[in-house]
């Protein structure tokens, strides 16, 4: 069973007042946490093995695993002196992955039981390829309850592009597996994931699959208080 890593490191701006004091991932939904949420989703998937990268008031993430005793081995990694954005905290981490594929999730996004099918497929569809180094989750953007999202991606027969002579129809979810090589010619420091997948796109390797299920994420204030009211969780 493969690893999986939740990207938790960051400052969660578009959430002030609430993140000057709490992270984004401790943020509650109902009774559980954007991170409890995402933890005990790749519990019921069956991932046994999960490091989350943190930075931005690390002290009170290290603080609430350790008290929560989840089911699976969770490992910390923390991004001391900088936050290293997206790619760079994997980088940052990639060695507690074994050259193996592994599962990257953002826990702002509300994932459920329904999602676990839609991952168990791209975990197939991932296998199945030799081509593809990375696969990733995406949704039409009409299926966002935050409107605000103008699109990351196009899909066509399974290949991710982003040609912006188009419009872009598809949001990443913030759910991706990836082969560790596709690191082996980056520096270390600070780096936002979009340059891997940029340098995949170029040589068609980067695959995605369409979710089905309405995308719910954690993006402003706003978005959030509407979602609370709505208890979605």
């Amino acid at each position: 069973m493969m690893k999986a890593m939740i990207l938790s490191a960051g400052y969660g701006k578009r959430l002030n007042p609430l993140t000057l004091t709490c992270p984004k991932p401790l943020l509650k939904i109902g009774n559980e946490t954007l991170l409890s949420n995402t933890i005990k989703f790749l519990e019921k998937f069956g991932i046994k093995q999960i490091v989350i990268n943190v930075h931005y008031l690390s002290e009170q993430i290290i603080e609430y695993v350790n008290k929560k005793k989840f089911n699976s081995s969770i490992t910390i990694v923390k991004e001391k002196e900088n936050i290293l954005d997206t790619g760079g905290g994997v980088l940052n981490a990639i060695q507690y992955f074994s050259n193996k594929p592994f599962l990257i999730i953002n826990p702002d996004t509300i994932w459920n039981s329904k999602h676990i099918k839609e991952l168990e497929l791209l975990k197939e569809n991932f296998a199945s390829n030799e081509k593809c180094k990375c696969s990733m989750l995406v949704i039409d953007k009409t299926k966002s309850f935050d409107k605000n999202f103008k699109g990351d991606f196009n899909l066509k027969n399974r290949l991710i592009d982003r040609n912006k002579e188009n419009d872009l129809e598809f949001i990443y979810t913030g759910l991706q597996i990836i082969k560790p090589e596709v690191f082996n010619d980056l520096e270390k420091g600070s780096f936002s994931i979009n340059k891997v997948w940029d340098q995949l796109i170029k040589k068609n390797e980067l695959y995605g699959l369409e979710s089905n299920i309405d995308f719910l994420h954690i993006s402003t204030l706003d978005i959030y208080e509407a979602l609370i009211k709505k208890k979605i969780i």
